[in-house]
């Protein structure tokens, strides 16, 4: 399914599954470095590490780490052209922010994964959805794990089946929505699939049944620059960190601005502006700033 394919189902139906959109090879290097980021299943299942094991039976949140990750290939995921050419073209603009990534790894019988069905809106809006391109706003789950009905898949239901379905109380509850939970379909598919969607979709997380499982996604949050109401953290809270250094040396232009790094040619730099950030960053190539600034 191409970028255009999948902005076209969005629009139609408030979501797209696309079934190994980025191949084994595009999503390896973060797969070598999940050792850095979570237990195996069996490590998980065997206790091996309590320690470090115990924050992932917190409840069905505990297992979610948010950018910049301890593996730079899992923060350089976040950033793939690929994924970025799908929500430009879902957004309609190459103006876009990133305004929060989570790596989430869950595991059977850490926490109860099955949801009721609700909209994400709440929290990643001081407002409420808008049709209007302008103030868009898409989430994506890639998969890292192949995703089975036992893995406990995300259930999706189309918009066309929810336009009536007032936006609050936000959780539809399985006694007064039946119908809804009997319709949809489950996010299935190889590692690398992507599940592309809006905030006002009606979804849930289902629950592990597969024996000593792990499953592990990546979670990202876009929207159009012009859409600041929409915000789940400011990327300054984690701009001192090592991690952060690390995952902006593997960056350019166009990566750094989905975080509102300014561009090249910006009026934001200078000669000191470029020196300071070229100190700060060593390892950042530097040269399309200057470039522009010259």
């Amino acid at each position: 399914m191409t970028p255009d394919e999948i902005a076209e189902r969005v629009a139609e139906r408030g979501y797209a599954i696309a079934p190994g959109f980025l191949s084994l090879d595009e999503v390896q290097p973060a797969l070598d470095e999940l050792p850095v980021m979570f237990p195996s299943a069996d490590e998980f299942a065997d206790d091996v590490d309590p320690r470090r094991n115990d924050r992932f039976r917190s409840g069905q949140f505990g297992g979610v780490d948010v950018l910049p990750f301890e593996s730079v290939e899992w923060s350089a995921l976040a950033v793939h052209r690929r994924l970025i050419d799908v929500a430009e073209r879902v957004l309609g603009t190459d103006d876009i922010r990133m305004y929060r990534a989570e790596a989430w790894a869950k595991y059977t019988q850490a926490a109860d994964y099955d949801q009721t069905l609700h909209r994400d809106f709440l929290n990643h809006s001081l407002v409420v959805p808008t049709d209007d391109p302008r103030y868009g706003q898409v989430e994506m789950f890639l998969y890292l794990s192949e995703m089975t009905p036992d893995l406990g898949p995300t259930h999706v239901v189309s918009t066309e089946h929810t336009a009536q379905v007032p936006l609050i109380p936000n959780h539809l509850d399985a006694p007064d929505h039946a119908a809804l939970y009997d319709l949809g379909e489950l996010v299935l598919g190889p590692v690398g699939t992507l599940l592309v969607y809006r905030t006002d979709l009606v979804h849930r997380g289902t629950a592990i049944r597969r024996p000593r499982a792990a499953r592990y996604t990546l979670h990202l949050n876009l929207r159009t620059a012009a859409a600041e109401w929409a915000n789940r953290g400011p990327w300054g809270q984690t701009a001192n960190r090592p991690t952060w250094q690390r995952f902006v040396e593997r960056c350019g232009p166009r990566e750094l601005a989905l975080f509102g790094f300014p561009p090249p040619g910006h009026d934001y730099w200078t000669e000191a502006t470029l020196t300071g950030v070229s100190s700060r960053y060593p390892g950042l190539d530097i040269s399309p700033w200057w470039s522009a600034f010259h």
